[in-house]
């Protein structure tokens, strides 16, 4: 089992938890998929994207269990990162833990990765 990973706000989450689904955050909805991390790109996707930022959950879920419409594609220097191009079902997510900001402000994935 492969666990990758989704870093949103807990107001999403909530939001998603209410209606059974995330359709994802403002950049998702750009990029036309949702943006995920495997476990060695979360920390640094954390840092880059989401330093300062409170309220924030780290979600894991199964690559395996979300079928053809995961991709993983090309992105940061050329690293495969998992692409979801479907909504992720809230059913589908396994872990779940709000995350911690460093003196610096960046996020602490730490222990919640596996």
């Amino acid at each position: 089992m492969t666990l990758i990973y989704k870093i949103l706000s807990r107001a999403e989450w909530d939001a998603a938890k209410a209606v059974g689904r995330f359709d994802g955050s403002a950049v998702d909805h750009q990029d036309g998929y949702i943006h995920l991390s495997a476990a060695d790109q979360a920390q640094e996707t954390a840092a880059r994207y989401f330093k300062g930022l409170r309220d924030l959950v780290l979600l894991g879920v199964e690559a395996e269990s979300l079928g053809p419409d995961l991709k993983w594609e090309a992105s940061r220097g050329g690293a495969l990162f998992p692409h979801l191009y479907r909504p992720l079902l809230v059913c589908e997510v396994l872990t779940q833990n709000d995350l911690t900001l460093d003196a610096d402000g960046v996020p602490q994935l730490g222990d919640h990765l596996a």
